[in-house]
């Protein structure tokens, strides 16, 4: 069960992957946050983002043209 849920959806690049970095700024190390967006950058960058950072990508998945992400807040 995630902690916080961050809906982007119908928000362009490169809002969706700012609101997250926002979000995860605000949150407790080992919290989870469920990201939704819809657009296709969102596929790209969030994980880019996520490999340069101490937060870890859970899982993440695609359909109907609806990306969803579950990270885990680093430290």
């Amino acid at each position: 069960m995630v902690d916080r849920t961050l809906d982007a959806s119908g928000l362009r690049c490169p809002m969706p992957l700012l609101k997250t970095k926002l979000e995860l700024n605000s949150m407790a190390p080992g919290e989870e946050l469920e990201v939704i967006a819809t657009d296709s950058g969102s596929a790209r960058d969030i994980p880019a983002f996520l490999e340069l950072s101490d937060h870890k990508l859970m899982s993440s998945s695609e359909a109907a043209g609806q990306y969803r992400f579950v990270i885990k807040c680093g430290g």
